[in-house]
């Protein structure tokens, strides 16, 4: 085996490695989203506390892989298609890593609304939830099966998210001027919808790095691409 044949075996193998961490992560912070919902839908802090603690593996995934990122960056100088991909890479660890801070977020709001006396729960919040938990599925899924048109639906989805997120804040100020009692889990559901926006942005985030890592066409000013018309070629 020449030495230039060694070098792209072993090329290949960390770059396996990489995926593999990176599908992990990205299985982590689905599981952090999912369960954050469910805990604020259920009112369920034994499962908020689990979104608490299993936090911590998805930042240290994030450290791995940005390691490992700029070693294969720096010392096996790839090309083309898997530069782009590692670099995209890169960045849609450091989203999944703060996806799953809001993730936290979110738990940390049911805990404190657990502690107070029950209102019920805002449908547009419950709403928003269930569409940022799919947008971010939907980006997952884009990553892996590398579909840049599937990619821009999920971009174009994040515009109800933030009309969601503008009902959310008039209603409940609108409750919390009528009574008092809703001041403090007024706040808390503010939290948890502004935290919820934020998760659909990066699924946004990450649909826009597919696209960019599929074709080399940067998507990421509004009005551009998330219609399918192309902003920035990099090819």
């Amino acid at each position: 085996m020449s030495a230039r044949t060694a070098g792209a075996r072993h090329f290949h193998l960390e770059l396996a490695e990489f995926k593999s961490r990176l599908l992990e992560m990205s299985g982590l912070a689905e599981d952090q989203v999912r369960m954050a919902v469910e805990a604020f839908l259920d009112s369920n802090v034994g499962m908020a506390a689990e979104v608490i603690v299993r936090d911590k593996r998805v930042d240290e995934l994030e450290l791995v892989l940005d390691k490992a990122a700029h070693e294969l960056l720096a010392l096996q100088q790839p090309m083309a298609g898997d530069l782009r991909f590692i670099t995209m890479a890169m960045k849609i660890a450091n989203d999944l890593e703060r996806v799953g801070d809001h993730a936290v977020n979110i738990a940390r709001a049911v805990q404190v609304m657990a502690e107070m006396l029950p209102t019920g729960r805002a449908p547009e919040v419950v709403e928003m939830a269930r569409l940022a938990r799919r947008m971010l599925d939907d980006a997952l899924d884009c990553f892996v099966q590398g579909d840049p048109d599937a990619a821009r639906e999920v971009c174009a989805a994040d515009d109800r998210v933030d009309h969601l997120h503008d009902s959310v804040f008039r209603i409940l100020l609108t409750h919390m001027m009528e009574d008092p009692r809703w001041i403090g889990p007024s706040m808390s559901l503010l939290l948890i919808s502004k935290n919820l926006e934020r998760i659909a942005d990066l699924a946004t985030n990450i649909a826009e790095d597919v696209v960019f890592m599929v074709e080399g066409v940067v998507i990421k000013h509004p009005g551009k691409g998330h219609g399918g018309e192309p902003a920035v070629s990099a090819t």
